[in-house]
């Protein structure tokens, strides 16, 4: 089956879907009214969805790409960083939380390029799934935000959530920097 231009270019549409989703999450989240912050959270549910859809249809359709490889990454962490600021600026999470997330954001993405340049791939540690996981749990429920009246608790349980993601951060850039250690020795 001869595979088109669309199925082509469909894994990095989803990719930059990502990206194009982000002002619009923003934008919902800026009144900080029930209402919006649900359809916010929907569409960051949503985008967060794409993560997997692109990396699934680039394997289906061959259409694996540096490129791709470079900006599924970069995607993931504008759409994350930009409602983090957003969360922080509305008071719903701690500044430390959003340094360490970045902070370990930035230090990873220093590991692959150094590892990169010298032609180390090194492979996704468990602990970076979990942090992902947990943060794609924990901030749609964060961006809703209180619903007492029908979920007690729930911006408490997000905000725990988030914190666990902040460990993970920590952890994942410890495993990430073992890693890369390890493989230079090998």
């Amino acid at each position: 089956m001869a595979i088109t231009e669309f199925q082509k270019n469909l894994p990095m549409r989803i990719t930059l879907s990502r990206v194009f989703a982000v002002p619009v999450i923003v934008a919902m989240m800026w009144p900080n009214v029930l209402p919006w912050n649900i359809a916010a959270a929907v569409l960051f549910i949503l985008a967060s969805i794409t993560d997997y859809y692109d990396g699934y249809y680039a394997r289906k359709y061959d259409a694996v790409s540096n490129f791709g490889k470079f900006m599924d990454p970069i995607a993931d962490k504008i759409l994350v960083t930009s409602v983090l600021a957003m969360l922080l600026s509305q008071g719903k999470i701690d500044a430390w939380m959003v340094i360490i997330i970045l902070a370990r954001d930035n230090f990873i993405s220093g590991i692959r390029s150094v590892a990169a340049a010298d032609q180390i791939i090194i492979a996704a540690k468990p602990a970076g799934k979990w942090k992902t996981a947990m943060q794609m749990i924990a901030i749609p429920i964060v961006i809703i935000g209180q619903l007492d009246a029908y979920i007690p608790y729930l911006d408490k349980i997000g905000y725990g959530v988030l914190w666990i993601s902040v460990i993970l951060s920590i952890t994942s850039g410890i495993e990430y920097y073992l890693g890369y250690l390890k493989s230079r020795k090998a």
